[in-house]
């Protein structure tokens, strides 16, 4: 399996892991160390850059092979949802700081498909 392909599927599990967690702190509202408000916030924005359909796509086009133009447009939709949340994870830090390890990941994930890498 080519390097590139295993880092999309990878970026795809860990955008999944991210919907997930949003999801079941969100459910689980006598969770005091997340402000069940704020989570509801970074749900919504999930949903409207479509987190769900980007991390399908990328595990269904990258599985069997590389498909490069495809895979950067749907990292590039992601990336554009991932800086309005890490703006307001920033901003609103101490309520929704458990999630900063998440996004980080997913930032340097994304961060290793620069356009000049392209094989």
């Amino acid at each position: 399996m080519n390097f590139q392909m295993q880092k999309a599927i990878l970026l795809a599990e860990n955008i999944n892991g991210l919907i997930k967690f949003v999801q079941k702190s969100h459910e689980n509202k006598n969770d005091f160390r997340i402000h069940s408000e704020k989570l509801y916030q970074i749900k919504l924005i999930m949903e409207d850059f479509k987190f769900q359909i980007i991390a399908d796509e990328l595990i269904r086009i990258n599985q069997f092979d590389w498909d490069a133009k495809y895979t950067y447009y749907l990292v590039d939709q992601f990336n554009r949802g991932m800086s309005i949340i890490d703006e307001y994870v920033k901003n609103n830090y101490y309520d929704l700081f458990l999630i900063t390890a998440r996004l980080h990941t997913l930032k340097n994930l994304s961060l290793s498909f620069s356009h000049e890498e392209t094989h």
